[in-house]
């Protein structure tokens, strides 16, 4: 969001599982990695993710398998997520 617009979205996105939900609300982005490395999934790669919420960011991953309470986007939606949002940064998350 910008000046309480939505600027880009919504997108095709797939949240956490069962027992691993993702907070929903508004947010802001708190940091931002390229190639992020899960310690706690075995360094499962995370491209471009972006931090809303500690331990739970947006990155690409699979649409068709639930995340542990990251949100799930396609590369496209992720890498345009990463390269417009800035740290601070408002962001919705929606149900």
């Amino acid at each position: 969001m910008q000046d309480g617009k939505v600027i880009y979205g919504p997108v095709p996105a797939l949240g956490g599982r069962k027992g691993n939900a993702t907070p929903t609300g508004m947010f802001r982005v708190l940091s931002k990695e390229k190639m992020h490395l899960s310690r706690e999934f075995d360094n499962a790669p995370m491209p471009n993710s972006v931090f809303f919420y500690p331990g739970d960011a947006f990155h690409t991953g699979s649409l068709s398998t639930p995340s542990h309470g990251c949100i799930h986007l396609s590369s496209t939606a992720s890498l345009k997520f990463f390269n417009t949002l800035q740290i601070g940064q408002a962001v919705q998350i929606l149900p």
